[in-house]
């Protein structure tokens, strides 16, 4: 009887210790969610327009962030068709009609231009975006090791940052454009911040 009372007590034990396990378990996982639930939300996708030369829209650029860096979708409406190297430029200002204001590749490692030179690429060189016959067509860039703001490479600097078409296609070697011609389009993709 003693060794039956003994098993009994040693049950009831390990049911108590079972049962105050189960809840440690739940109430670290609600403090799990919870910290989950409160933690910020990811950033909104951001959508300018994409003006030509004139000022007036010829598409639109949209800006999302993930843990991979930022993802640039563009939508073209009306660019002359043909095969036009696309820019990261280092100021976010787009004045028509040359675009010159956006200034030069966005480049915070000091590279020369091109995937395909052996002493580069700029951090702004992208892929050619090709303009089917009605003038327009959508890209998307994924931008690795960059943020939209708040770190380093982040397109909210100081002078902010800006997208470019350009009229020619991005020969992807020649130092410091590409030979990639006028420039025919811009976005303001972060404004400036500071001086």
């Amino acid at each position: 009887m003693t060794n039956r009372l003994a098993i009994a007590a040693a049950i009831t034990s390990a049911l108590a210790l079972a049962a105050c396990s189960r809840e440690a378990d739940r109430t670290a996982n609600e403090a799990a969610a919870d910290a989950v639930n409160a933690a910020e939300p990811a950033a909104a996708p951001q959508t300018m327009a994409l003006n030509g030369p004139d000022g007036r829209p010829v598409g639109t650029v949209t800006l999302s962030e993930d843990s991979n860096g930022v993802t640039i979708k563009v939508d073209a409406s009306a660019i002359p068709a043909g095969t036009h190297g696309v820019h990261l430029h280092t100021t976010g200002l787009c004045e028509g009609p040359k675009f010159e204001s956006a200034g030069g590749h966005w480049n915070p490692a000091g590279k020369q231009h091109g995937r395909d030179n052996p002493m580069g690429a700029h951090l702004g060189d992208l892929a050619n975006f090709e303009i089917g016959d009605a003038g327009t067509a959508t890209t998307t860039f994924l931008v690795g090791g960059v943020t939209m703001s708040g770190a380093a490479n982040a397109l909210a600097d100081a002078d902010g940052t800006s997208l470019v078409v350009h009229a020619k296609a991005d020969d992807y070697k020649t130092d410091p454009s590409g030979d990639s011609g006028d420039r025919i389009a811009c976005a303001v993709l972060a404004p400036a911040t500071g001086g």
